[in-house]
């Protein structure tokens, strides 16, 4: 289980025939062959393990269902390790079973604060250096995965624990502070982006636990 709450990103080494190797960041010291981390969104376990980089086997479901396969050398993706037994729980339960991919319609930076409003250092850019607030990401929710996305939820996008700000039709429109900006992929997304989707595993028991027409 993970909890959507990004610890690093790495780049992607290599990818094909149902392989993908990453750098391996240096704070994954604790990793083992078999141990399971997610890779933007999708809970992958480690096959091969070096001092500097990882690899992971990918099957074809995950391939399907995912953006993994269209992954390039040089891509960036989002790490999470598998949340310990005691460790603090951050986000939501977030599962690493990617349902299906969405398209970004934009990320909108966030307007400054007036100076009336609050301290001139709270006041940040995208990246956090000043200026902007962060940003608004709006996607395009595949209709199967609507059910199970309620404005002030949670969803998972590239594994990124995040609250949905609005909802209308099948756009899902979610704030992004600096801090996930910087610290994520979600900030060098734009129009046309794939992004990687899972849904509330709470609201996806609750929706099938109600009487079927």
């Amino acid at each position: 289980m993970f909890t959507g709450i990004v610890e690093a990103t790495a780049q992607v080494s290599a990818n094909g025939k149902g392989k993908l190797t990453l750098e391996r960041p240096t704070m994954f010291d604790d990793v083992k062959i078999g141990s399971s981390v997610c890779v933007s969104g999708a809970c992958l376990s480690i096959v091969e393990l070096e001092k500097e980089s990882m690899a992971f086997d990918v099957v074809s479901e995950t391939l399907a269902r995912t953006t993994l396969g269209s992954l390039k050398e040089g891509d960036c993706v989002n790490l999470e390790r598998a949340l310990a037994a005691d460790g603090r729980f951050d986000g939501h339960i977030v599962q690493g079973h990617v349902e299906s991919v969405a398209l970004v319609d934009a990320l909108t930076p966030l307007p400054p604060l007036p100076s009336s409003f609050a301290p001139s250092e709270l006041r940040m850019d995208r990246r956090g250096e000043g200026g902007e607030r962060g940003a608004l990401l709006m996607v395009e929710i595949p209709s199967e995965l609507l059910p199970f996305v309620v404005a002030k939820g949670s969803i998972a996008l590239d594994g990124v624990s995040l609250t949905v700000a609005a909802l209308e039709g099948n756009r899902c429109t979610v704030a992004l502070i600096p801090h996930t900006l910087a610290s994520t992929t979600l900030g060098a997304l734009g129009e046309g982006s794939r992004v990687n989707v899972e849904t509330d595993i709470l609201a996806r028991y609750a929706r099938r636990s109600l009487p079927q027409p």
